[in-house]
């Protein structure tokens, strides 16, 4: 990889390897999260957000997640064991709004480059991040471990904080 590649390359133009390391760890695509919608009669799955709806970030997390390491402990086969698992691509980057604020992919998409405390910035470390509070180390639930139709109960602010 080149140095600074995320600021010599677009997204789409970046390699695999590339494309991977863009990712910050911080495990926050890992929270359950919840739309609202006070018109809906339902739940449904959605793939957009609309104006009316409001989205939820709660401190729930997949069961698959090591919370101390920020990584899931079946990345390979993450979406084949948990459907609802969405994996992020080049073609399907542009649907993100499910992403925290402080995404890297989406804070790049959206032309705002790496946050300071991303591990590409410090030496492929995520201490950095870890010390800021970007990821959800310290701050989750177990999936399993919670009444999932008491979300509102688990409803959590710092997952749209965003430091630089």
């Amino acid at each position: 990889m080149s140095e600074n590649f995320w600021e010599t390359k677009t997204l789409d133009e970046m390699s695999d390897k590339e494309w991977e390391s863009l990712c910050d760890g911080c495990a926050k695509c890992c929270l359950h999260k919840f739309i609202e919608d006070d018109d809906a009669e339902a739940q449904i799955s959605t793939d957009e957000a609309h104006p009316e709806e409001e989205i939820h970030y709660t401190n729930i997390v997949c069961t698959l997640l090591n919370t101390k390491t920020c990584s899931c402990s079946q990345y390979e086969r993450r979406t084949e064991l948990v459907p609802d698992c969405v994996k992020l691509t080049k073609e399907n980057l542009k649907d993100i709004f499910f992403m925290p604020p402080s995404c890297s992919y989406r804070r790049l998409y959206e032309g705002r480059g790496l946050p300071s405390w991303h591990p590409l910035l410090n030496n492929g470390k995520k201490s950095v991040m870890h010390q800021k509070g970007m990821s959800v180390r310290g701050k989750t639930v177990f999936e399993n471990d919670v009444e999932l139709e008491a979300f509102e109960d688990y409803i959590a602010i710092w997952p749209v904080e965003d430091l630089d």
